[in-house]
């Protein structure tokens, strides 16, 4: 499990608490060897993390993870076994990333602290991302994918249709949560992401 942009494998404690025990999840903790990281940086330590796996994975991610999850998928179908994909892009959204930048330019240094992120690896990483479009690939994917997407989450929920429609995947909404499922509902995503994993012989 990818953890989004602003968190860390701490984010996935609350879903992984209510999974059933002895579940062997890996949840990497994507910055920890790139402090000032940039997309395909991150994205290599993906795939990096799946080439030690024996046999296909089944990957997942929230945001940024979602992205960098999709990508491997598309590029590395004999490695994937099946996507979870939670509040997910398939092309980075300009307009959306333009504001988010220019908020972030006029917050202060100390506002990044918690994300593990400076502001300039911040901004950095966003700016790596402008030009992301995998929507010519999407025809191609093979395993069986969920698209879990928060109610409240407005900047994904249309992404979220789109990508259902073109995978195409099962949808899934989390009644009353935003962006941040994994912290948001936990366990409305342990239920979720329990009855597709089992489904696909993970558990």
């Amino acid at each position: 499990m990818l953890h989004g942009l602003g968190q860390g494998p701490e984010s996935w404690k609350g879903m992984l608490e209510m999974l059933p025990n002895g579940a062997n999840i890996l949840c990497p903790d994507l910055f920890a060897d790139c402090p000032e990281p940039v997309y395909d940086r991150l994205y290599q330590t993906v795939c990096q993390i799946c080439e030690a796996c024996c046999g296909p994975v089944h990957l997942g991610g929230l945001s940024l993870g979602a992205v960098l999850a999709l990508d491997y998928a598309l590029h590395h179908p004999e490695k994937t076994a099946s996507l979870l994909l939670i509040a997910p892009q398939y092309r980075t959204p300009t307009g959306l990333l333009r504001l988010q930048n220019a908020v972030f330019h006029l917050l202060p240094e100390r506002a990044f602290r918690e994300s593990g992120l400076t502001k300039r690896a911040m901004l950095r990483l966003s700016g790596s991302m402008e030009k992301l479009d995998l929507s010519e690939m999407l025809g191609t994917l093979k395993c069986p994918a969920l698209i879990v997407c928060g109610e409240r989450d407005r900047a994904n929920r249309r992404a979220a249709r789109e990508l259902a429609d073109r995978l195409p995947a099962e949808l899934h909404w989390i009644g009353g949560s935003g962006h941040t499922v994994n912290t948001e509902a936990p366990e409305a995503l342990a239920r979720a992401a329990e009855i597709f994993w089992k489904r696909e012989g993970v558990f």
